[in-house]
Parts: C-alpha cells; structure tokens; sequence
C-alpha cells in the first residue's frame, strides 16, 4: 500500500471520535491558577511581576478544529535582552485556530515565513530561522530587521546565530512585544556546552529541560496542525530503538566564498566565510543531505513517528540539537512545512465552539504523575528537577539531607517542568528531593559530589 495512504489512515485511526482525546486539545497549559507573568530588567535579577496572565486562557472546539486563546506570555522568567531590544513581552491577546485533523501537502511544499509560524503549548509564539537581516552586496554590511533598511534577501541571517546576545536564558526574545523562540525552548545554562552566560544573572527554567533517557515532551504545534517534541524520541518510527536524539538531516556546506546556492546555481554574492560572518551564519550555508539512519529528520526537520501522545503513530517535528544540546537548524521546522499550512492566528471564533475542560490541577495518582528525572546525579553545583509532564499547578519541591533536615525549598510553578538547586555550598553525600502535590508526595536520592 502506498505509504501516503498509511500514513493518511494512521493519522486519521488516531484521532478517536471524541475530540477531547485529540492531543491538539488537552495538550495545551491552560491557566487555572492565575499565574502571571514575570521579567527581569538589565542590572536587576530580582524578576518583576506582570499583570498579564500566563500561559493558554481558554481552549474550544468545532467539529474540525481547535481555536487557542492565549496572551503569548509564558510562566517562566523573560529578559532581559542584553543586545539593546527595548521591548518586552506584552499581551498579545491572541487567538490560534489549528486543524483537529493535519493532512499531508502533497503538492509544492510551503515555505515558513517570518513571524509566528507555530504555538508553544504554553502559548508562547514559533518563528522560524530569521530575524528580517540580510546582506546588502552593494554596501557590503548587513540591512534589514532590527538593523533598518533592506538587505538583498540572498543570504538571510540566522537569528538563532546572528542575535545569540539577545536572547534570555530560556533562549526567547520580543519582537514589537511578542515573545517568541526561534529554537528548542530549554535554558542556556543547562546544555551540555553552555554558549551564552545570561543564565548567571537571570536565571529562568524554559519550556523544558532536555533528558537524554526519555522521550521529550509535546512542547507545542506547527501551522499545520502536526505536533512539535523536544530534542529526544524513539529510534524507529514504529516506537522502538530505544531512546535518541533526533539529527537534522541538515549540514553546513564545504563553501570558502558566498556566491552560489547548494544546487549550484548563481546568485549575488555575500561575504566569504570568515570569524565575523562563519559558516551557518546564514540560511544558506546549509544543505540537506539525504537520512542515513532512522533517526535523521527529513527536510522539513521531522519525520513519521509513534510518540506517547499518538501510539498509533503521526508526522511530528522536533526541536533538533547537535551533541552538546546546542540547538541545530533548522531548530524546529522548516525551511517548508510538511503538511497543509491551515492553521493561523483569527481575530474571533465564527463557528458554534465547546469548551475544553481542561483538567488541570487535578493529580489522580501522585505516584503516577509525579514521576521525576533528577540530573544531573550525580551533581556538583547545580541539580534540576524535571516533571515528566509540565506542571498543571503548584508544585512544591524540597531538598533534604539524611538527617530529614530541609535545606532549600522551591516552586514548580504552573507551566514549568523545572525546580533548581544550587549545591556549590553542600557536602558531598546523599540527599533527597520530594516532590509535593496536595497530601501525596514522591521523593528520589540524589548523590553531591564536589
């Protein structure tokens, strides 16, 4: 049978008839308990509270889609923006209608564009790869985006790249005040090789931390309607293979000069490769090579896959980073979509819609929804505690020496996945962390060694 018809089957076997069973619907971190926002200011690590509501406010339904309202505003810390952007993230007072049933585009594929291009389960905006900045072969200097005037739109500048120190430490920034991630929204000082030292002064979670020992979350949904995971999945497409990291399938260029494309054709020049503009500094400067293993993305950085959230199997995307968690291009989608680009951002809901009940909050099984990933263990300066599952309240998390004296206590606040100790002052030896929701609580050791 023709692949494309498996696929189609597959997709549409997934989603049970009753549309509350349909991830597009429950994943989302729907605000229950009134969190707001919160921003550091350069020079200032004492974070300022917002008025504005944080994560999704509301999710409805038709009997095709999804409709997401949000203020775009996450749960964690934002800024500060140390290259100079004067925004900051403010209430976008948005709404997201996304199909219950993606299909595949068979045809052209669709090209990303600037701006949002997906929504993060906590509401918060996916831009693709660019900033707006080009170079201008006729100035011989870069133009456009923040930087004003208009480049040749021949070699676009990656943000990811290009503005590295104007990002936070959960790796977003504003535009005009909307707060976006160009990449996997996990925090700068918890990757392997830690590239920016905001986080020292400015510390903040992300979305989620990266575990190498499990699959990643669903951390969000592209225009088309197909979900987003984090950095790790199944080897196989049939969910086995153990755990991985997922390899862009894209690869920097052998190139000395800038004056061709991959596929060989002639175009206005940029700058040559150098230490001021180095490969992968633009867009072009890579190519995609075909997959030479099962978890190698396709060119629209995904592939077909079975996930916790779709046993019967879906196109997904992932947040691709290389070996020391460092995010990798095309970072999330792109540059073109998989499926059929129908979802979009609508300035009011014109169909009959339902309520989704979201039931966040409620912990039937502590034990069961609590499970948590304590790394790294053992630990020197720095332990994070990770839910499986982002946190849909509340949470306390407390560490322990053996003697059952507490020495810190922290939150996971709604939308979070994270808590962080810092251990540079302990001893070595034991210690135990317990994680608290309501009256029932599970605890993991955790072993300090200096």
């Amino acid at each position: 049978m023709n692949r494309k018809i498996i696929l189609a089957s597959l997709l549409l076997g997934s989603i049970v008839a009753n549309a509350q069973t349909n991830p597009v619907l429950y994943s989302w971190l729907q605000n229950t308990t009134g969190i707001k926002g919160r921003h550091y200011v350069s020079g200032n690590s004492t974070p300022i509270n917002d008025n504005d509501s944080a994560n999704v406010q509301t999710v409805y339904y038709s009997s095709t889609w999804a409709y997401i309202r949000t203020k775009g505003i996450p749960a964690y810390i934002s800024g500060p923006y140390l290259d100079g952007n004067p925004s900051q993230a403010t209430n976008q007072n948005a709404i997201f209608k996304f199909p219950l049933v993606p299909a595949q585009n068979t045809g052209t594929a669709t090209s990303t564009t600037a701006g949002n291009i997906g929504v993060f389960v906590n509401g918060v905006a996916l831009f693709d790869y660019r900033d707006g900045v080009s170079w201008k072969n006729s100035t011989s200097a870069l133009a456009g985006g923040p930087l004003g005037g208009t480049g040749d739109g021949v070699w676009n500048r990656d943000a990811v790249v290009g503005e590295l120190g104007g990002f936070d430490c959960a790796k977003g920034h504003p535009a005009m005040g909307n707060y976006h991630h160009h990449q996997n929204p996990s925090a700068f000082n918890l990757d392997l090789q830690v590239i920016s030292t905001v986080c020292n002064l400015y510390n903040a979670d992300g979305l989620y931390l990266i575990d190498s020992t499990q699959h990643s979350p669903l951390i969000g949904f592209a225009y088309d309607g197909f979900p987003i995971y984090g950095a790790y999945g199944y080897k196989n497409t049939n969910g086995t293979g153990g755990i991985v990291r997922m390899k862009s399938g894209w690869v920097l260029r052998n190139i000395t000069v800038r004056n061709t494309y991959y596929t060989g054709s002639s175009v206005t020049a940029g700058p040559a490769v150098s230490t001021t503009y180095p490969l992968g500094y633009f867009r072009e400067d890579y190519k995609y090579q075909t997959p030479l293993a099962s978890d190698s993305l396709d060119d629209h950085n995904g592939r077909f896959c079975v996930t916790p959230e779709y046993p019967l199997g879906t196109y997904c995307y992932f947040a691709t980073v290389d070996e020391d968690w460092n995010s990798a291009y095309p970072y999330v989608v792109g540059p073109t979509f998989y499926g059929i680009k129908n979802a979009q951002k609508v300035t009011s809901i014109t169909e009959s819609v339902t309520p989704y009940a979201s039931t966040a909050g409620v912990f039937s099984n502590v034990k069961e929804n609590l499970n948590i990933t304590v790394y790294p263990n053992p630990a020197s300066d720095l332990v994070a505690v990770q839910l499986n599952n982002l946190a849909n309240k509340n949470i306390t998390a407390e560490l322990f020496d053996l003697n059952g004296k507490l020495i810190q206590k922290t939150m996971l606040l709604q939308g979070s996945t994270i808590a962080f100790f810092d251990t540079r002052t302990l001893y070595s030896g034991e210690y135990l962390i317990k994680i608290t929701s309501g009256t029932e609580s599970v605890s993991k050791k955790i072993l300090i060694s200096k």
